[in-house]
């Protein structure tokens, strides 16, 4: 859903009436995951997709009837070989939909429950992801109900306080996790409630060091990607605004002492691109005892084999300089920086999705392995 989010919120501010197709579950190959969201509108209009175009049609229609209704539906897409007219994944996997309304005249009453409605929570937690909080959609899929959970507030509720706290816990316990999926809820009573929990935590960052064309283009790949790409140099005629447009932040300070200071996690992804030893060796020795998933240095073998020499110099053990990715990125044969920074985002996406980074069309086996 945070994909369409800034058009989403307005017509949530205009009081439009539309429904929120949702994958909730995959099973198989599949094109999106789960918390793939489109929103159809009650004049036709579409925003996003659930897949390569295999169930729109079907999705589309099937929106628009529940939108008449004014009540969710759960449906799956399932392939039929024996039937030739079947809607399904031609991939051959399966999915799992939630048609969710979203009415303002169709609300619950908001002041007899106590509690904010759907609506109200969908524009609480989309502004939040604007200002960059994590935060997470919780929906009931038997009522539509709907709680956004932040770290420290939530908005929304289901009209019983009961069931309200364990959907705040169960979702910012997943929240903490950046998980998402459909959790059963027990309240007293023995009543379960199936919940489908979308969370959307903080964009996981892309360091790029060394203010040079390179970085330039991998940092509009970055964004492309989703990371807060920050650009860092300790030259301040070269780390400009002006030339860096597409990045979050440039920071003009030395790469090591900025890194030594910043708070990196797993997801983070560092590039060091000044192919400088002086710039080069104290970063990357800071980069490689740090949390980052991905460390990578960009120059020549013969750059690259000096710059092993001084990071064992420095101190730099032997299964710390494994981590480093160098020659950065992917045999593309790539030249120009905007090549050069897909065959680093190539690399960094197969690293994260545990891809083999061979031409499908010579391999065999799932597309897509869960």
């Amino acid at each position: 859903m945070r994909e369409i989010g800034d058009e989403l919120l307005r017509w949530l501010e205009a009081g439009e009436r539309f429904v929120l197709a949702s994958i909730v579950g995959v099973r198989g190959s599949a094109p999106r995951d789960v918390g793939a969201t489109a929103a159809v509108h009650a004049d036709g209009t579409v925003l996003g997709s659930l897949s390569g175009g295999c169930v729109e049609g079907a999705v589309h229609s099937l929106a628009l009837e529940a939108l008449a209704d004014g009540e969710p539906v759960r449906t799956s897409f399932d392939p039929d070989p024996d039937d030739p007219f079947a809607v399904g994944l031609t991939c051959g996997g399966q999915l799992d939909v939630y048609l969710h309304p979203v009415d303002p005249d169709g609300e619950p009453d908001t002041e007899a429950s106590g509690t904010d409605g759907t609506i109200a929570a969908l524009a609480w937690a989309l502004r939040s992801a604007q200002r960059g909080l994590p935060v997470a959609v919780a929906r009931l899929l038997d009522s539509g109900r709907t709680l956004s959970v932040g770290t420290d507030e939530h908005a929304g509720g289901t009209g019983d306080a009961e069931l309200d706290g364990t959907v705040v816990a169960e979702v910012r316990a997943m929240l903490g996790r950046n998980t998402s999926g459909i959790r059963q809820l027990c309240v007293s009573g023995g009543h379960e409630h199936p919940m489908f929990v979308e969370s959307w935590n903080t964009p996981p960052r892309m360091l790029v060091f060394g203010a040079i064309d390179h970085a330039a283009a991998l940092a509009r790949m970055g964004k492309f990607l989703g990371y807060h790409v920050t650009v860092c140099d300790a030259r301040p005629v070269f780390a400009t605004r002006r030339r860096f447009p597409e990045a979050d932040e440039v920071v003009v300070r030395w790469p090591h002492e900025y890194l030594a200071e910043i708070t990196t996690d797993r997801r983070s992804v560092v590039c060091v691109l000044t192919h400088d030893a002086k710039f080069d060796v104290p970063v990357l020795r800071e980069a490689l005892r740090g949390p980052a998933c991905y460390v990578g240095a960009l120059g020549s073998r013969r750059t690259h084999a000096d710059r092993v020499d001084r990071l064992r110099a420095a101190g730099v053990t032997a299964s710390e300089l494994e981590r480093l990715r160098a020659p950065i990125g992917l045999d593309l044969g790539g030249r120009t920086p905007e090549e050069t920074a897909v065959a680093i985002a190539a690399e960094i996406v197969a690293l994260h999705n545990h891809g083999s980074a061979h031409p499908l069309t010579h391999t065999s086996g799932p597309i897509h392995v869960a």
